[in-house]
């Protein structure tokens, strides 16, 4: 076996290590930077850069440089939205928001609730990390009340973030933007297409979640407090819904407003004035705000450090000849270009924990190929975009992590199943209705 062939075998089996340790809750500051050796032993890497040739790769640097890129780029945002999160927890002002939708939808449509919240947020620019952070307070209220199984609170913050809205037509998250300058289209490519796509994924998820929610409760699941729950309030008790509306459309509007000036950075401005919002509005209400402040910081620590650990994998498999020969392979499959740039980018996402990594590495690679072939650039663009939302995915991609574990403080084992149902089975059927509208 040639040395990128044993590369290649290297990158899965650490890829199916990571994954088999994700499922068995290892601690992934433990298990990533581990796969992540495995990776380079079989690839020949150095391990040190004192070891490597002058700027090649090495298992160390390569894995601290996307460690440490991703905490650079995201820990602001990660630190305010753990905060805002705690904010509206500790004042009661996510019970209060809470109470209100369980009256204005009923008890059996809670998860409708959030999924709605989650989206809503989603499309008005505010990132996937965040908006679990900030609605997931919500979340809780409304389960506890409903009575239902927490077990499925990440799989419908999932649902309602990185699925109908993530990867649809005008979107401002990153995954709806990265192929643009590729392809020379605009996030509104391929809408026609784009809209019945969504609609057809928020109706079938929620179908689903709800059968799978409905089955559980007939098993006689029901929602089991914990220790470091926030006190259940009386309504006496609790702000005037408003007074939690109110934070979370400053945070939405001030993304919406900033985010075609400042990008990223404008949610450092919205989640500040979310959180300023919600301590002026609900001073009165507060019970240990310090306290609050002190549980969301350290919860944001243990987010990114879970996400960037991840991304540090993935930074070691993608300096590997094994991963840049799969890479050309899945970028040369013969067949239909929408069919075979479809597979190309989920399989790449799938193999960095990644949607915008699948892109990132597969759109140079594409783009000149197909464009050059004719292929309709608004239905490329729309097929990119909603096939790196599938496998990226697998149990150790960032955001699953950090929503199940250090936001909802589950395990893989409870929660895994019905977030894989959403947020992988749910985009690949959108994935596969698209190509099949577009090659109508």
């Amino acid at each position: 076996m040639d040395n990128s062939k044993m590369s290649l075998v290297g990158v899965l089996l650490g890829l199916a290590l990571l994954i088999w340790l994700t499922l068995r809750n290892w601690n992934l500051l433990l298990a990533a930077p581990l796969c992540a050796l495995v990776v380079a032993l079989t690839s020949k890497l150095a391990l040190f850069p004192q070891w490597a040739s002058a700027g090649g790769a090495n298992w160390l640097g390569s894995y601290m440089e996307g460690f440490s890129g991703f905490v650079a780029s995201w820990f602001f945002m990660f630190l305010l939205g753990a905060l805002f999160g705690k904010m509206m927890e500790d004042s009661g002002a996510a019970d209060s928001v809470a109470a209100a939708l369980v009256k204005r939808f009923g008890m059996k449509r809670a998860a409708l609730a959030i999924i709605i919240a989650c989206a809503v947020l989603t499309y008005g620019g505010v990132s996937l990390f965040v908006v679990a952070f900030s609605v997931y307070p919500m979340a809780l209220s409304l389960f506890r009340q409903a009575d239902l199984p927490r077990r499925f609170i990440p799989a419908t913050l999932g649902f309602g973030s990185v699925t109908f809205t993530m990867t649809s037509a005008g979107s401002p998250e990153i995954q709806n933007w990265i192929p643009i300058p590729y392809l020379n289209t605009t996030p509104y490519a391929g809408w026609q297409v784009s809209i019945v796509v969504a609609l057809a994924m928020a109706g079938f998820g929620y179908w689903w979640l709800q059968r799978m929610i409905a089955a559980d409760v007939a098993r006689g699941e029901r929602f089991i407090s914990r220790d470091d729950d926030p006190k259940d309030s009386t309504l006496g008790e609790l702000p005037k819904p408003i007074f939690g509306v109110i934070p979370l459309l400053i945070v939405l509007g001030v993304a919406f407003a900033l985010h075609e000036s400042l990008k990223q950075s404008a949610l450092v401005l919205a989640l500040g004035g979310g959180l300023l919002a919600t301590a002026a509005l609900n001073w009165k209400f507060l019970r240990k705000p310090g306290q609050a402040l002190s549980d969301g910081a350290i919860g944001a620590l243990i987010a990114i450090a879970n996400t960037a650990a991840v991304v540090g994998f993935g930074a070691v498999a993608k300096s590997t000849d094994g991963f840049q020969e799969a890479v050309t392979a899945l970028t040369s499959l013969p067949g239909s270009p929408l069919i075979s740039a479809a597979i190309a980018v989920t399989l790449i996402a799938g193999l960095t924990g990644s949607a915008s990594g699948g892109q990132a590495i597969a759109l140079p690679l594409l783009a000149p190929h197909y464009m050059a072939s004719g292929v309709d650039p608004d239905a490329l663009h729309r097929v990119v975009a909603l096939s790196s939302g599938a496998l990226d995915s697998l149990p150790h991609n960032g955001y699953v992590v950090t929503t199940i574990r250090a936001i909802c403080k589950e395990t893989h084992g409870r929660a895994y199943g019905p977030m894989a149902a959403m947020t992988v089975a749910v985009p690949a059927t959108g994935t596969a209705l698209a190509i099949l509208l577009f090659m109508l």
